[in-house]
């Protein structure tokens, strides 16, 4: 399940897109406040603790480069990561400064999953809102679908690459720690980030709220 889950989701939210077309942004506001709070909760309750069980004293310092280096990402990706894609300007060649990032920003997702299966699950909640917005958008500008197709596919194997590589390299495991806390910098910028943009000036309303609890009580049974 750790590596079909984030594969899975993509795939799914890249058949939504192509099938239903969805052109309503509200229910996708709703399920990326819910990815949201889903992903922070997992984040904030399993990741954080372990790092900090490990009594290094850099724990603190690497999350931080993890949010610097995830604001670095979305210089590049302009905030695709959360679903913060716009325009309908016609795309002629494969954006590969956004595949870059994005790739690179998957793979580091996969790499504590092999150790926190929990976290498979938040991963492919926050890829599946995220799969039906780029779609849609390189839909609406006119990317080759070949092209569409190849960068989609290599989005959703990224993660469970990252954790091939993980389980496969037991040299890793002696960063563990300091890798993990990088991951969680950027869990904590993103899963933030999407609570606060899925509102319209940054205002809640009942719905995006329960989203929100709902996201928060899931992650509690996990």
């Amino acid at each position: 399940m750790n590596y079909i889950l984030p594969l899975l989701s993509v795939l799914l939210g890249y058949a939504i897109a192509i099938g239903l077309k969805p052109k309503g942004k509200q229910n996708l506001k709703l399920l990326l406040a819910f990815s949201g709070s889903f992903l922070l909760s997992l984040t904030v309750m399993h990741l954080l603790p372990d790092v900090y069980a490990a009594h290094n004293l850099s724990v603190g310092i690497f999350i931080m480069i993890g949010i610097l280096f995830q604001i670095i990402l979305e210089f590049f990706s302009k905030g695709a990561e959360h679903g913060h894609v716009h325009g309908h300007d016609k795309i002629i060649q494969m954006p590969w400064l956004l595949f870059i990032s994005l790739c690179l920003h998957a793979l580091l997702e996969g790499f504590p999953v092999g150790h926190h299966h929990d976290l498979a699950y938040g991963i492919a909640v926050h890829h599946l809102p995220i799969a039906i917005i780029l779609t849609t958008f390189f839909l609406n500008a006119q990317l080759n679908k070949t092209a569409l197709f190849l960068f989609m596919l290599t989005f959703a194997v990224m993660t469970p690459l990252g954790t091939l590589v993980s389980d496969s390299f037991p040299i890793l495991n002696q960063y563990y720690t300091q890798i993990t806390a990088i991951v969680i910098g950027i869990l904590f910028h993103i899963s933030s980030t999407i609570i606060f943009e899925s509102s319209e000036g940054h205002k809640f309303n009942i719905a995006k709220i329960s989203m929100i609890v709902l996201g928060i009580i899931l992650a509690c049974f996990l």
